[in-house]
């Protein structure tokens, strides 16, 4: 028997192959995209970038020769980075799970501020202020009293108010619908240590972050006006209780060189806190010559209260000096993946080969293997059809 196939199952087929084509081919188009440019022949080839070591236990640090030493800190955990690049200069179990005091509020602040303008007011409720930890920090904030958001702001970034905090998050939903949101802005910006129970950074249960994930805040915080004025702001009037005001300062005492605390030249916050839980904390950004670099350190083993401030200064005076001397050891840009552990890391010097090689690669192979198989398929398909439709003729 003779089996025809006609000129319009033929159309038929072509279309649905270049259909199958067209569905595959940008896979093989993104896999020679995302491949490293070969260079000229004999030419040297573009080098896969490092990979991060921000998940190894340690200081972490990739010197070029002559790159200053970096400083010898007690904090358990602490990151020194670029904020404009997000460049890691340097940094030490950037990752490991601390809690975070107040330094906490800067995701607080990254999460509320964009929705309450500073000049609204507010009369505030006593069951708005209900729910305070023992020894918490205040700035004042009274019930009946009657105050502006940007007061509130003050107290919150100058005086570390975990009334004004409390007063704020009641006014975007409340204590828990803030935690919440707080949690989905950290998972946004790529922070993944970061678990919030309380918004104002008190110590409760579970409640962690890392050097890393404050560093990522501190950054993202400057990129923003407001809290970038807020978080630089030395000193501010708060209103009292019988419509007078009185003066509050900042805490952070790199900032404004109280109790003996040398200031730091070109600092612009941002945040400190303190617990008996956590110990001292800080996320501190200084500007110099053009560039702003973000310092992050957590519970120093040494030194007393004020170390936190000294070991910061020496984190910056190490990265300013460090500048073009010494090659990341990861980013705090969000979208970064977490390298693979373990023997089944495959080491960059390897990936580099592989990408490098002239012929197609493997992806590409796929994507031609692929639409030679979908093409065979519908091939397949309308021969069998047709033979149905011819032997029951």
């Amino acid at each position: 028997m003779t089996i025809g196939f006609s000129s319009r199952a033929a159309r038929s087929t072509c279309v649905l192959c270049a259909a199958g084509l067209l569905t595959l081919l940008p896979a093989a188009a993104a896999a020679r995209a995302e491949r490293p440019d070969p260079g000229p022949p004999g030419g040297p080839r573009t080098v896969a970038a490092q990979p991060s070591l921000l998940y190894r236990s340690g200081t972490q640090v990739r010197p070029r020769r002559g790159a200053p030493e970096v400083p010898d800190v007690s904090a358990l955990s602490w990151v020194v980075a670029d904020a404009g690049t997000g460049d890691v200069l340097a940094a030490h179990d950037a990752h490991r799970r601390l809690p975070p005091a107040s330094t906490l509020k800067t995701l607080f602040a990254l999460t509320v501020l964009p929705v309450l303008p500073g000049g609204i007011r507010h009369e505030v409720s006593a069951d708005e202020l209900s729910g305070l930890g023992p020894g918490s920090s205040l700035v004042g904030v009274v019930e009946g009293h009657t105050y502006r958001v940007s007061d509130l702001w003050n107290g919150v970034f100058l005086n570390s108010g975990n009334d004004a905090v409390r007063v704020l998050a009641s006014l975007t939903g409340g204590w828990r619908a803030t935690a919440a949101r707080m949690q989905a802005e950290a998972h946004a910006l790529g922070a993944r240590d970061t678990h919030v129970s309380s918004p104002d950074g008190y110590d409760a249960p579970g409640q962690v972050s890392s050097a890393y994930d404050l560093a990522v805040f501190g950054r993202a915080g400057l990129r923003n006006p407001d809290f970038a004025r807020y978080c630089a702001k030395v000193f501010a009037m708060f209103p009292g209780r019988d419509g007078d005001a009185y003066g509050i300062r900042n805490t952070n005492r790199l900032l404004t060189g109280e109790d003996g605390v040398e200031p730091y030249p070109g600092l612009i916050g941002i945040k400190n806190g303190y617990t008996s839980n956590a110990g001292n904390t800080l996320i501190a950004a200084a500007r110099r010559d053009g560039r702003t670099l973000v310092a992050t350190v957590m519970n120093p083993q040494e030194g007393g209260g004020h170390a936190v401030y000294e070991e910061a200064r020496a984190l910056l005076d190490w990265g300013f000096e460090a500048t073009g001397s010494v090659d990341p050891v990861g980013s705090l840009a969000p979208g970064g993946v977490r390298p693979r552990q373990g023997p089944q890391a495959v080491p960059a010097t390897v990936t580099a080969a592989r990408a490098s090689h002239d012929g197609p690669g493997w992806a590409e192979t796929g994507a031609i293997v692929g639409v030679a198989g979908l093409g065979a398929a519908v091939m397949a398909l309308v021969l069998r059809l047709k033979l149905v439709r011819v032997e029951g003729s």
